[in-house]
């Protein structure tokens, strides 16, 4: 017998393992039956659960804070404790949740993520997964074509927006500053780098600048108009002011719809005085850049495709679960010169052009999960034109929100609806007389102050009460309720029951002050 030949009993040894993990065909489908249960439970339910759970910290600790366990514990009990674990959750898909920028999951995206970590490829070139490689590259082509930016786009899916910004700052600055600052590192006494963006920017472009050793010094807030939108003639006089005190520009960022407001600032303008300055022209349109496919709001989105790169969200307003960002660039010969590093162990043998790309040469992770597959299964299911409708709706209830708070006279609207974020507060009648009473600046401030610490009050009475959630913005100096809704379930009822527990909110703190 050679040396290479197995006895069938040293087959049957090699095969039988008991440490094995896999499972037998009944074990297996009672496992996915039983999460397949949970997720249908969960959205056919969702809309009637507490927002937030009634439950404290020491609560939820008390729970899930227990010893590692070393023997198995049954499937039935483990149901069990994953129901808590929904049970102790922020619902993001509760019609009512309207915190932050975090839109509920479809059930579509849910169960094709389910696949995606069931096969598991790790998506760093075409050769480690090459369907998977091939959809993400497919997706971020649909991406650029979606809200406009450019048909053949090219980029990659990152873990969000924050990523997304850190990866085009990256390009941006070993384009502008030269291949060699990837050898020496960056060296502040050079010239300073400058960036420039509105105060009313995501602070993930204030944190990539600290990450990449620009330092936070090197971002210019430039002030916003009464819309929350930057000021061009501020950005220009000031990019001018940094050239002439020997400071270098090379990098301006315009919001495709802020955080706080929603805002939107002039891209075509923005795109001039990059030209201008030669910058790089980056937009951060992470929440509102799928916005671009409705048909109302198409045009102010004009100049998004002058940009060198661009970075948003399907995690946020396509409804995709978490996590997936894209980050969209022009020139991938440009954004190429900022990752290329060799290795021997990740060589690429590979001669076709199709074979032997890899996404390590475009960015900054090497182990990447398939985020392509949810979205790519998302778009398939419901098509580009029912996705563009969910988005209409959602601003059509935001307009609806701000029409309500403005006819009221116990809200004030804090800031206009652009997409889809409604920012108010409450003012009761004793504070809007002594507004309307006075024209003293420090009397106002006073008024002001006092409003602030009530909103902020209210806020967090309500998204602990379970029957909305809201987050809040600070505009000016004020305290704004901020509701961002981004939530295919959201209708006008769920707009006016919200009103509805701040007044009766506010009314409990009156009552016990």
């Amino acid at each position: 017998m050679g040396t290479t030949e197995l006895t069938e009993s040293s087959k049957d040894q090699l095969q039988s393992r008991s440490s094995s993990l896999d499972m037998d065909e009944n074990e297996l489908r009672a496992l996915a039956d039983g999460f397949s249960a949970l997720a249908r439970n969960y959205f056919s339910g969702v809309s009637q659960r507490p927002v937030f759970p009634p439950l404290t910290g020491e609560q939820i600790a008390d729970r899930f804070d227990t010893p590692l366990p070393a023997e198995p514990q049954t499937l039935s009990e483990l149901m069990t404790e994953c129901e808590q674990i929904v049970e102790g959750s922020r619902h993001n898909g509760h019609p009512r949740f309207f915190g932050y920028v975090a839109s509920p999951s479809t059930p579509a995206g849910a169960f094709a993520d389910l696949l995606a970590s069931a096969v598991n490829p790790s998506v760093t070139s075409w050769r480690s997964a090459p369907a998977a490689t091939q959809i993400e590259r497919t997706v971020v082509r649909w991406l650029g074509s979606l809200i406009g930016y450019d048909e053949n786009a090219q980029g990659l899916l990152t873990s969000g927006g924050s990523m997304a910004n850190l990866t085009a700052l990256l390009m941006a600055h070993r384009v502008k500053a030269g291949r060699a600052v990837a050898q020496t590192g960056v060296s502040q006494s050079d010239a300073r780098m400058m960036i420039y963006a509105s105060d009313q920017i995501h602070f993930s472009v204030i944190k990539a600048a600290d990450i990449l050793g620009l330092g936070k010094e090197s971002v210019r807030l430039i002030p916003t108009d009464e819309t929350f939108s930057i000021d061009v003639k501020l950005l220009r006089e000031t990019i001018r002011s940094d050239q002439a005190k020997g400071l270098r520009p090379f990098f301006v960022v315009a919001s495709a719809g802020t955080a706080p407001t929603g805002a939107i600032d002039p891209l075509t303008r923005v795109a001039d005085i990059a030209k201008e300055f030669n910058l790089w022209f980056h937009i951060d349109g992470a929440y509102g850049a799928p916005a671009a496919m409705t048909k109302k709001r198409r045009t102010m989105f004009d100049g998004l495709d002058r940009a060198d790169s661009v970075s948003l969200d399907p995690h946020k307003w396509l409804y995709a679960p978490l996590d997936c960002g894209c980050l969209l660039y022009r020139d991938a010969a440009l954004a190429r010169q900022a990752f290329v590093t060799e290795a021997d162990y990740v060589k690429v043998h590979e001669q076709d052009g199709i074979e032997s790309f890899a996404f390590w040469d475009y960015g900054i992770e090497l182990s990447r999960r398939f985020r392509a597959l949810k979205v790519w299964f998302t778009l398939k299911y419901y098509g580009a034109q029912r996705l563009a409708a969910a988005i209409a709706d959602d601003i059509a209830m935001a307009e609806y929100m701000a029409r309500r708070i403005e006819s009221s006279d116990d809200f004030e609207l804090m800031a206009p609806v652009q997409l889809s974020i409604c920012c108010f507060r409450y003012v009761p009648a004793g504070f809007r007389r002594q507004i309307e009473s006075t024209d003293n600046a420090k009397q106002r401030k006073q008024i002001d102050d006092e409003l602030s610490r009530l909103n902020e009050h209210i806020m967090h009475r309500v998204q602990r009460g379970g029957q909305a959630y809201l987050s809040n913005a600070m505009l000016r100096g004020k305290f704004a309720l901020r509701a961002c809704i981004i939530n295919f379930r959201t209708t006008r009822k769920d707009i006016d029951l919200t009103l509805d527990e701040v007044r009766e909110v506010a009314r409990q703190i009156e009552n016990n002050a």
